[in-house]
């Protein structure tokens, strides 16, 4: 039976320990290039257009002696042009996975539910879990097997968060979240977080003072205030997420050694200030290379042989 990775919900606690020791020990490796995906063909399906999931993708498969094809917005148009289910079926006579980056979580799911190729969720306006996995492997490599990691997230509660919350709730972080009214991140997935944080002793609170998150955190991580398909709310948001900004007078209630990260593309002057992100703890592109070592291991783990 395939193996889909739509959410981390779809990963138990020792599998996501697995992908991310693979993703260390594959960037760790003296060769960059393996035969675990030989005669595998994946398809990148975005409805969306990308820097660093599109690239981080194409070269983890190209690594991984995989063939690659991207399929870009307008060459699918995913259910317009043709439905999702007709697409997942065509698409599945001919490749073995599917990474789908889309505007909905929903057709990620119809995406899964129809085809026989395996779907990996490459973004959708629910869940990021390629970033999440990356995220928390860099905070393994900045902080070894530190068990009690207190990660401070610090503004919308949007796809990126609700990924990393089940992360952290898988692995046993701490998790501060500090968002503006209205922008919490989504309550089905803080249910779920809370119950499997029970398992992990980990802990998941919730603050709408970013001063409070950040207090002795190891790692502030911030996010785009007015994210892709948002542009109209662009004012609004800026208003909103005023106070919510990373910079020199927040981080200093963080741990001397904390760690600033952030997905990218970043705003400077914006939700963090280029003293932050271009100073001496920001770690953002380490985190950005990282999506290319967890995304190996995520291919490796869902779709080599068992000899490979």
């Amino acid at each position: 039976m395939k193996r889909d990775l739509l959410s981390l919900h779809d990963l138990s606690s020792d599998e996501i320990h697995y992908i991310i020791d693979l993703a260390l020990k594959l960037k760790n490796s003296n060769s960059k290039t393996t035969d675990h995906l030989k005669n595998k063909a994946v398809g990148l399906l975005f409805q969306k257009p990308s820097n660093r999931t599109r690239v981080s993708f194409e070269i983890a498969i190209w690594q991984l002696g995989g063939k690659c094809l991207y399929l870009a917005p307008q060459e699918i148009n995913l259910g317009k042009r043709e439905s999702v289910s007709d697409v997942a079926k065509t698409l599945s006579r001919y490749l073995d996975c599917i990474v789908a980056r889309t505007f909905s979580h929903a057709d990620v799911v119809e995406l899964a539910e129809n085809a026989s190729a395996i779907i990996i969720n490459g973004l959708s306006d629910l869940f990021h879990p390629c970033q999440a996995l990356a995220d928390i492997l860099t905070v393994k490599e900045k902080f070894g097997n530190k068990k009690k990691a207190l990660i401070s997230y610090i503004g919308d509660g949007n796809n990126v968060c609700n990924s990393l919350i089940l992360a952290c709730a898988r692995v046993g972080y701490d998790l501060n979240i500090a968002t503006p009214k209205h922008y919490a991140p989504n309550q089905g997935v803080l249910d779920i977080a809370h119950d499997i944080a029970k398992k992990t002793k980990s802990t998941i609170s919730i603050f709408n003072n970013p001063r409070e998150a950040v207090s002795n955190a190891d790692v502030i991580y911030s996010d785009v205030w007015v994210s892709m398909g948002q542009e109209e709310e662009d004012k609004k948001r800026k208003k909103d997420f005023k106070r919510f900004q990373i910079n020199a007078n927040l981080v200093k209630y963080a741990q001397p050694n904390y760690i600033f990260m952030h997905c990218l593309p970043a705003h400077r002057g914006m939700e963090v200030s280029a003293d932050v992100i271009d100073g001496p703890n920001s770690v953002v592109f380490d985190q950005a290379e990282n999506r290319m070592h967890v995304q190996k291991a995520i291919l490796t783990f869902l779709l080599a042989s068992p000899s490979a």
